[in-house]
């Protein structure tokens, strides 16, 4: 279970990089003309109501807002981070047969949960700074450039990061567990269990033995 919601995660974490609507801000003229305006972390666009978008990529990379590049780094490593972190997984559950014992599966696990953790951690960073960004101009009076609300990749970006984190928790807990069960030990003893079963369980030859015997003591004094 947790492999499968830490991957989820991973997933959607990734996903948000392509992602377009990053940011959204419609304009409603007449009724005939609507605009939307919307960015993401690579470019930043406007639709006109036939659907037609026109697109401007930003220009240079250090010529951007300390927060894009900042949001950038972090969803990147979250990424990277995740990917690394899926290995370990593989590696540390035990219905693979990769990863050596179970106690060092169980430390492999928990690497892989650590770093799971740490990927839900940046992408839960990134996407937050970017919506503060958004926000803080939303609700500033003196802010006159175009506004805009956050976007659909911010709260995909949210629950990526969400599963992450959960999934990480579960990995981390996996080898608390394994300490906790025991390892049963048996021992092969052949003999002594034919000769117990003997014992506790006597058999039909074992009846007709004592049966003559008694059957004798009877009739000697006829």
């Amino acid at each position: 279970i947790s492999f499968m919601v830490s991957i989820s995660g991973w997933v959607l974490v990734s996903s948000t990089l392509p992602t377009d609507y990053w940011k959204v801000s419609t304009i409603d003229g007449t009724v005939i003309t609507t605009a939307t305006y919307w960015a993401n972390l690579w470019k930043t666009c406007v639709t006109d109501s036939t659907g037609v978008s026109n697109c401007k990529d930003f220009p240079s990379m250090l010529a951007l807002d300390g927060y894009i590049q900042a949001c950038r780094g972090l969803m990147i490593a979250a990424v990277s981070l995740g990917f690394f972190g899926s290995i370990f997984a593989l590696f540390g559950m035990k219905c693979t047969k990769v990863g050596g014992s179970d106690k060092a599966k169980a430390k492999i696990a928990c690497l892989a949960g650590i770093v799971f953790i740490l990927s839900g951690l940046c992408s839960m960073t990134g996407c937050s700074l970017y919506a503060n960004k958004i926000t803080t101009e939303f609700f500033d009076p003196l802010y006159v450039e175009q506004k805009y609300e956050l976007g659909a990749a911010l709260f995909i970006g949210w629950a990526g990061a969400s599963l992450c984190i959960i999934g990480g928790v579960i990995f981390c807990f996996s080898i608390s567990d394994n300490n906790k069960t025991p390892r049963m030990g048996y021992a092969y003893n052949g003999a002594t269990s034919v000769m117990s079963s003997r014992t506790k369980h006597p058999g039909a030859g074992d009846l007709k033995a004592t049966n003559p015997s008694k059957q004798f003591d009877k009739n000697a004094y006829v």
